[in-house]
């Protein structure tokens, strides 16, 4: 595996597998890498001649100055990972390349990315558009790989391939979780041993939900009961539970409401300080 600093270099590798004919899978992390990375590079490989992974932790996502300091940074066990993997290409950038001037491109992302993570976090799907767009521009990928814990997030990404015009194909791979059920996040590290204990709680909470639904409640009853169930739970702390068409991100009230996609309930909460998300199907 070739670790890559440079988007020259990146241009190089990518231009010659598309002359020969290859096709490239991208995998866009911000590193702290987890068997929940690992499945998306695995499945890239499976279903890819070339397999580029980039590790990134990008500014212009973050709007908490505090979380982009303290995000987890292992770019060493990263690169040892990814070449286990059978990754071809790690593309290690510094800000500075990617960000030799500013950039102050403003997406019409609509309104997938005005809910939920759009409405708490303001500026993160933006700069989520930036540097993913910045990725698919260099990589040039066949297909693109995602996780489905970030849910809302595949929604934003498509609006910007739509709006950007980019001629490749989003692949949303399922959520990767522990045996108790925690789901798989780069933020799970900063856990205290007492909140880890907690945490599983969340994806329990929301599994229950389902059978809620199988009971006969409407989903405006089962997004109040479940956000309950979780502020009753001491430690945990629900910034949002949101049951949305899985499509739009938009919310619904009835199960009827829900498009050809159907509902996700998707939900933020605090555990121990350390911000968790999770989504479940309906």
């Amino acid at each position: 595996m070739e670790i890559i600093r440079t988007v020259n270099r990146l241009a190089q590798v990518v231009d010659a597998a598309r002359r020969d004919g290859k096709t490239i899978g991208l995998v866009p992390t911000m590193g702290a890498l987890h068997a929940g990375h690992k499945s998306l590079v695995d499945r890239a490989r499976r279903e890819n001649d070339v397999v580029v992974v980039s590790v990134f932790v990008n500014p212009t996502q973050f709007n908490n100055a505090d979380d982009l300091r303290t995000y987890p940074r292992t770019e060493e066990a990263d690169c040892a990972m990814l070449e286990g993997c059978g990754a071809d290409y790690a593309f290690v950038p510094t800000p500075d390349e990617v960000y030799p001037e500013p950039d102050n491109r403003v997406f019409d992302l609509g309104p997938v990315a005005e809910v939920m993570e759009g409405a708490m976090r303001p500026g993160h799907f933006n700069g989520v558009a930036q540097i993913v767009s910045k990725l698919f521009a260099w990589a040039k990928p066949t297909r693109a790989y995602f996780g489905e814990k970030d849910f809302q997030q595949i929604a934003v990404i498509r609006r910007m391939v739509e709006l950007e015009g980019f001629d490749l194909e989003i692949v949303p791979c399922p959520i990767v979780r522990e045996t108790d059920g925690l789901a798989l996040s780069s933020r799970n590290v900063r856990l205290s041993p007492e909140a880890r204990a907690i945490a599983p709680q969340i994806h329990r909470i929301l599994a229950d939900s389902v059978d809620l639904k199988k009971q006969g409640y409407e989903a405006d009853q089962v997004e109040k009961l479940t956000l309950d169930a979780i502020n009753n739970i001491d430690g945990l702390e629900a910034e949002y539970y949101s049951i949305v068409d899985a499509r739009t991100m938009q919310p619904i009230s009835r199960w009827a409401d829900a498009g050809d996609l159907g509902a996700a309930g998707c939900a933020t909460v605090y555990c121990g300080g350390v911000r968790l998300i999770d989504n479940i199907r309906y």
